[in-house]
């Protein structure tokens, strides 16, 4: 460009005028400008003094004026008043790269710099927007002096500002945030500044159509827009809220489905929306996509002309028979319908409700009224439910003793990720290094600043700074989960805020407790942060935080309303791309699966996949078991009736014994009182003698009270046996013993004695290993409560008040 040149498109710009376009409606374009109007000789002088610089005798500037002018040629054969009519009447914007083809045709045979001509004069007309072409053309071309020349020549000012705010984004994500930009310029006109709502999701979809997928989920052009104060304060914060659907209308919910009926049609709309206050968003469209597609639709496809819900006997049973099977596009049925039942509980809870109804409003729903075709009995549910909750149970039951072993996988993986990440980091592009036995080679530094590298093994690559982050998320994930029993749509919607600060009416303790929002059940409850807990939670806001002062606020989409949460500082966020989001369900349950892979644990064989919810049913069952009661478990979950609680609890034969002898000691208190009698001095005496006994040379014996050795005295193999740490050299010399003692046994083949001492030596490899992690585990230290005076926008001073509110700890 003419560094000399006075003037710029930018400045010539004639204002573009909204009109009265809904708020994110793409502007219309303009059916004729002021560049696209000039003559040609106007257009020609005006071109080649911004973009050239006669008095240089560049070569460049050469090639330009011959390929201006044998494009302006071309074009001025083509009918049309304006440069942009006879550029769309060329048929060259359809054409899209072989626009030369066109252009040459007539020419006999082309000579090699021909078109790079009049690829180079096309750039002056499309930088000096005399024509503008529209996005398929643009996005299937690849001249990138094209988008600098349009940057320099439109708004290079806003431009410069916009690459200068996006110097924290790596340079492929900067550039493909400008070069979005000037292709609205491009196809608009006008400025940066009047870019709009609407054009940013029309360029959108031009990317999706047009296979640039992964462009298009880029959203670093939108931000850029957005903290520039370039788009209005209620534009939404991020662009995916522009991507996605969001909540429908009733009326546009029932239409989608192209009912012919209009009373039927109008009918279900007000079902619908008298329905609605009691629905969230995602069910109320399930319901819709049975009642509309699955039967009423599906009634007018094979009954045309069908008018009224009565329906005969034969039509229903049709129906029936269809609905039982998932058909293909031909009708041919593929699979048997596994929820078909289910399917017809809404059509039957359909007309019952219309009858309902109609006692109480019979001018609007009686006309409505008709026998259901549907009898209780097919609905029934009660023989596929039934097997549901002993097959919970088993799987809580086969889960709870597998808990240890799946914590220490994740925090193993999560310590593992860790090291390979830091190594990687400390080593240059091409060296190797060394982590627990695995060699890797360093790759060169990836998009995003991730981290990248080659086994040296297998040559497989490897992205270090996704497995850490899934690792580390999958060990959050778990704690959790399984020292709160909340909900996953619960865990994932804590905020810093969350933290609430409790002081205990007795003791004036002050304790802190974890606030959870209301779900599913719409109840709202406090738990209390144990140690443990408050150190997985302090590690996850150390994360997020990343060095900042506070954590970042992102906004989140609720699946079920299907709407946008207020910006909010969510515990479980992280950084993607140039900007933070939540924590999704998905990709929870993504890391739980690569999680349950790498942990290895396997049940009869088969491995042995966690999902969130399994936390909650062994965080219930434990719970109740340890003693807690029922009803209390039922407040922390958040369960509005006892039996979901119980529900949720896995019985296990031993409780059902130790109930039964719980009864018949209650049988025995109704027994005459003179039956029983205090206890002697002599008996208490024998009875605190009984536990220095229990006393044995490598801990303490934890069998009941009056009840005799029933191993007769092979410790070592007993389970009851409470080992003392201090006492590992004794235990691992009695293990050496053993080793000698088995080698003897099978030397003089007494292979009976081999299956006693295999027997003793697997106890007590069994308790040395309970020693080992019992000294691993570091001791957790109690830090205090901190001082809420500074940040504290609620407290809790008065005892006499229910929990109330602080600042985020």
């Amino acid at each position: 460009m003419n560094p000399t040149a006075n003037v710029d498109v930018a400045r010539a710009v004639e204002p573009h005028e909204v009109g009265n376009a809904l708020e994110w409606e793409p502007r219309v374009g303009e059916a004729s400008w002021w560049q696209t109007r000039q003559s040609r000789e106007s257009l020609v002088e005006w071109l080649l003094g911004l973009f050239t610089d006669p008095g240089a005798g560049l070569t460049r500037d050469k090639t330009r004026r011959r390929g201006l002018g044998k494009l302006l040629d071309w074009l001025e054969s083509q009918p049309g008043e304006t440069w942009q009519d006879r550029w769309m009447a060329s048929g060259a914007d359809d054409a899209g790269f072989e626009w030369t083809d066109l252009a040459l045709q007539g020419r006999g045979t082309p000579k090699s710099h021909w078109r790079d001509e009049l690829a180079t004069g096309l750039v002056l007309l499309v930088a000096g927007q005399a024509i503008r072409p529209s996005y398929p053309w643009l996005l299937r071309q690849r001249v990138t002096v094209m988008l600098t020349e349009s940057r320099a020549a439109s708004d290079p000012d806003a431009f410069h500002r916009l690459e200068q705010l996006a110097q924290h984004a790596t340079p492929t994500a900067r550039s493909d945030a400008l070069n979005k930009l000037t292709w609205i310029v491009i196809r608009k006109g006008g400025l940066v500044g009047d870019i709009t709502v609407g054009d940013c999701i029309e360029l959108t979809a031009a990317l999706e159509e047009h296979h640039f997928r992964g462009s298009a989920g880029r959203p670093l052009f939108y931000a850029l827009l957005k903290e520039t104060g370039v788009l209005p304060a209620s534009a939404p914060l991020r662009l995916r809220a522009l991507r996605i659907e969001g909540r429908r209308s009733v009326e546009q919910i029932v239409d989608a489905y192209g009912i012919e009926c209009r009373a039927v049609r109008d009918l279900l709309v007000e079902y619908f929306t008298e329905r609605a206050p009691e629905l969230d968003h995602v069910s109320l469209r399930s319901i819709a996509r049975n009642l509309c597609r699955l039967f009423w639709r599906d009634l007018e496809i094979h009954h045309p002309g069908i008018e009224l819900l009565r329906l005969t006997p034969e039509v229903a049973q049709a129906w029936k028979e269809r609905l039982a099977f998932i058909r293909d596009a031909q009708g041919h049925p593929v699979r048997p319908r596994v929820n078909f039942r289910s399917e017809l509980v809404f059509v039957r809870a359909f007309y019952q409700d219309i009858a309902r109804w109609a006692a109480d409003d019979p001018a609007r729903w009686a006309p409505w009224v008709a026998p259901c075709p549907i009898k209780a009995n097919e609905c029934a549910t009660k023989k596929s439910r039934s097997g549901v909750k002993p097959w919970m149970d088993q799987r809580t039951r086969t889960q709870l003793p597998l808990l240890p072993a799946l914590l220490r996988a994740v925090d193993r993986q999560r310590k593992d990720a860790e090291a390979r990440i830091t190594a990687a980091r400390a080593t240059p592009a091409g060296g190797r290094f060394l982590v627990a036995g695995e060699e890797f080679e360093r790759c060169g530094f990836g998009q995003a600043r991730r981290v990248y590298v080659t086994e040296a093994s297998a040559g497989r690559r490897r992205n270090l700074t996704h497995e850490e982050e899934a690792a580390f998320w999958s060990w959050a994930t778990v704690e959790v989960l399984r020292h709160t029993g909340i909900r996953i749509e619960e865990m994932l919607e804590l905020t810093h805020q969350s933290f609430i600060a409790y002081t205990l009416p007795t003791t004036g303790e002050v304790v802190p407790m974890l606030q959870v929002a209301p779900s599913k059940t719409d109840s709202e409850r406090l738990l209390l942060v144990s140690p443990e807990l408050a150190e997985v939670l302090t590690a996850v806001i150390f994360r997020v935080r990343a060095g900042n002062a506070a954590l970042p606020l992102v906004s989140a989409y609720d699946v079920f309303e299907q709407t946008w949460s207020p910006p909010m500082p969510f515990l479980f966020q992280r950084r993607y791309g140039t900007e933070d989001r939540p924590l999704t369900r998905s990709y929870i349950r993504e890391c739980l699966v690569a999680t349950s892979q790498s942990a290895q644990i396997t049940v009869a064989g088969d491995p042995l996949e966690w999902r969130p919810h399994d936390f909650r049913r062994i965080f219930v069952t434990d719970a109740i078991r340890s003693g807690l009661p029922p009803h209390i478990a039922a407040k922390i979950c958040g369960h509005a009736a006892l039996d979901t609680t119980m529900g949720y609890t896995a019985i296990y034969p031993e409780d059902v014994i130790s109930h039964h002898r719980a009864f018949i000691a209650r049988r025995r208190s109704d027994r005459p009182s003179e039956e029983y009698r205090d206890l002697t001095a002599t008996e208490w005496n024998e009875f605190l003698a009984h536990f220095e006994l229990r006393k044995v040379a490598l801990g303490t014996c934890g069998r009941d009270y009056a009840t005799p050795c029933q191993h007769e005295n092979a410790c070592v193999r007993c389970p009851l046996l409470l080992v003392d740490p201090a006492q590992m050299p004794r235990l691992q010399e009695i293990h050496a013993n053993l080793v000698d003692r088995l080698r003897e046994a099978r030397d003089q083949g007494w292979l009976g004695e081999v299956a006693a001492i295999e027997t003793t030596m697997a106890a007590a490899a069994q308790k040395l290993e309970a020693m080992r992690e019992r000294a691993a585990q570091p001791s957790t230290v109690h830090l205090g409560m901190p001082d809420f005076r500074r940040n504290a926008g609620r407290s809790s001073a008065e005892p006499e008040t229910p929990p109330t509110a602080s600042g985020p700890l």
